[in-house]
């Protein structure tokens, strides 16, 4: 038995003492690397936008009434001056009706005064050559010319009325017109705000009974750009989006206006960029929120490096003094411990960037992250343990 105990120390103290041996020499600091690779990085702002049709016309009616007929409804394709709804006619037909029974007297009216004046121009004439004769008084003159002046002021008057008669005839006409609603354009209904039967009234506001997109095959976004990139943007430069729709599907588009109208939302100041896109096949429907790159720089078959490479920063002493050196630095592994390498950078797509300098080659490992662990503070004394 005691020959075995002593075995037992003997194996105890060998196993601690290889352990501490091994532990000795794997202490040394340990990094996650990445090779700087060649290829192209696209350089973009980020945004989010709706989608929307190039023009959407609201067709409103500008008469009051019931609706008596709809011809047209959602997605429906209209065509320029085709008839999609109906005001109930009968008060407009009565108005029209009126009006011109209004232009018959009006002109019965004028008729009537114009025979009055060659009636007063008939007995002027006959006082005149009696008045020469000294058969009647001077009197009997005036009052047959005054007579005769206000028969002509009549027939004025009358041409005024029937004048305003006809106007009244061609406003009643046209509200009849109105109750017919028409599509200004051609397009599809994107939506219809009205049912048979429902009562429409323009007196204050006119109202919405569709919106009808003119061509969905030609569409725009309006991006919001955060004000600290829209010196970025320009007119012409491509965009590539995706929708919730189509997550895996992106579109391509171009932007075609940057608006100088700021929007103020919580204080934060945003512009609208405008993105005009092709839609043939219509898998784009107005209303979409659309997640837009918008790209301002791109370069191809470029060195990159990692950003984890650029952010990466030593935890030695050594390192922490290389590191108040200045300018962009990345660090590779040279006789187990970190090394700093200055590099000049230039556009990046948030993963990779640029490396402009030739500090470093293509495939060349950079340190991106450490993988030694931290220290305890306490630690086991050396020696084997008794049990």
């Amino acid at each position: 038995m005691k020959k075995v105990f002593i075995g037992i120390v003997i194996l105890v103290i060998l196993g601690t003492g290889a352990f501490f041996l091994f532990r000795s020499k794997g202490s040394g600091p340990q990094f996650r690397t990445e090779k700087a690779s060649r290829g192209d990085i696209v350089a973009g702002v980020t945004a989010s936008g709706t989608v929307n049709a190039v023009t959407t016309v609201l067709v409103g009616t500008q008469v009051s009434g019931t609706v008596k007929a709809i011809f047209a409804d959602f997605n429906s394709r209209v065509k320029k001056d085709q008839l999609i709804a109906q005001i109930d006619p009968a008060l407009f037909e009565a108005q029209v009706d009126q009006a011109r029974a209004n232009v018959v007297a009006a002109k019965a009216n004028l008729s009537k005064s114009e025979v009055a004046v060659v009636d007063t121009q008939r007995t002027l004439e006959r006082n005149r050559r009696l008045f020469s004769k000294n058969l009647i008084a001077r009197s009997d003159l005036d009052t047959a010319e005054i007579n005769y002046d206000s028969a002509r002021a009549q027939v004025n008057a009358n041409k005024a009325q029937v004048e305003q008669a006809a106007a009244a005839l061609r406003t009643a006409e046209t509200n009849l017109r109105y109750t017919r609603i028409l599509s200004p354009v051609d397009g599809i209904v994107v939506s219809r705000n009205v049912d048979v039967g429902q009562t429409v009234a323009a007196s204050f506001q006119t109202p919405t009974l569709f919106n009808i997109a003119q061509d969905l095959t030609k569409m725009q976004i309006d991006s919001s750009v955060a004000e600290a990139d829209i010196g970025k943007i320009k007119v012409g430069q491509p965009v590539e989006f995706t929708v919730d729709a189509y997550p895996d599907s992106p579109f391509k588009g171009s932007v075609s206006a940057v608006r100088n109208a700021p929007i103020n939302v919580q204080n934060v100041v945003t512009y609208d960029v405008v993105i005009n896109v092709a839609n043939p096949e219509l898998k784009l429907k107005p209303g979409m929120t659309a997640n837009v790159s918008i790209v301002i720089d791109s370069k191809k078959d470029v060195v990159r490096i990692p950003n984890a490479a650029l952010r990466f920063r030593p935890t030695e002493k050594r390192g922490k003094a290389e590191t108040k050196q200045k300018g962009g630095a990345v660090w590779i592994v040279e006789d187990n411990k970190p090394k700093r390498i200055s590099v000049t950078t230039g556009i990046s797509d948030g993963n990779n960037t640029e490396l402009v300098s030739d500090s470093v080659k293509e495939g060349q490992e950079l340190i991106v992250e450490s993988l030694a662990r931290p220290k305890t503070q306490q630690t086991a004394p050396p020696g084997p343990r008794m049990f």
